[in-house]
């Protein structure tokens, strides 16, 4: 009797503990979110995937090169390359940019595939906390930590948060290691044509480099440069809230 009477409530005990499984996981994201609102990442899941695929394959000399700057101290010219090459809608959008998406959609259903759909906010979200992949539950998780950025960040410190996760190089990750990577010098002194060309080499990082661009990065860099005078150059941070 006392084995048959155990096994619904071992049952239903476990099924309470399922149950409460989606709001410990809602919670968990949100105090996160709210952590990093306030303090500066050590990492992102990015940074800590390149580094075991380093080790996982052999090679034990690797290492991320990442080192934190504050906006205050990169230069102004690579926010806002940032923004003219990869959202350009970034200060009114709440964290999707849905024309951007319908034209993306539109062009993948004639076999282009253009890039452009997703913002700087969906980037930020899947570099910080996630992984690479197209799979709908990825881009879920994605959508979900999308809003609590948006929710709980300024404009100002999620363009400061992307600027110093994004890999620019393999393994080479944000403004302050990109910019002495590539350029041998400090963040605070990159000019607006070396952020250009920084910023060109998002769309793929581990094929292209910034310190020797060929054609395509060259004429994207020029492209960024005058998109970067079209929002408002330098005082487009001024702007944001």
């Amino acid at each position: 009797m006392k084995t048959s009477q155990g096994a619904p409530g071992w049952r239903r005990r476990w099924l309470r503990r399922l149950l409460w499984l989606p709001v410990v996981l809602v919670l968990v994201t949100m105090l996160q979110v709210a952590t990093l609102r306030f303090v500066d990442p050590l990492f992102s899941s990015f940074m800590a995937i390149r580094q075991v695929e380093a080790w996982t394959s052999g090679d034990f000399d690797f290492s991320v090169a990442y080192r934190w700057r504050d906006l205050e101290r990169i230069s102004p010219s690579l926010p806002v390359a940032l923004v003219a090459a990869e959202d350009q809608r970034f200060a009114e959008h709440f964290g999707f940019d849905m024309a951007a998406i319908e034209k993306a959609s539109r062009a993948n259903a004639k076999g282009r595939k253009l890039r452009g759909g997703s913002t700087i906010s969906q980037q930020l979200a899947k570099n910080l906390f996630l992984w690479s992949g197209r799979s709908y539950v990825r881009k879920g998780i994605e959508a979900w930590y999308t809003l609590l950025i948006e929710a709980m960040w300024p404009k100002r410190r999620i363009v400061e948060v992307y600027a110093n996760v994004v890999e620019f190089g393999d393994g080479v990750y944000g403004a302050q290691a990109a910019s002495r990577r590539f350029f041998g010098k400090d963040a605070s002194r990159l000019t607006p044509s070396e952020s250009a060309r920084l910023a060109a080499v998002l769309p793929a990082p581990k094929r292209y480099n910034a310190a020797r661009p060929g054609p395509y990065v060259a004429r994207r860099a020029k492209a960024i440069e005058r998109q970067m005078r079209l929002i408002g150059g330098r005082d487009y941070l001024e702007r944001l809230d």
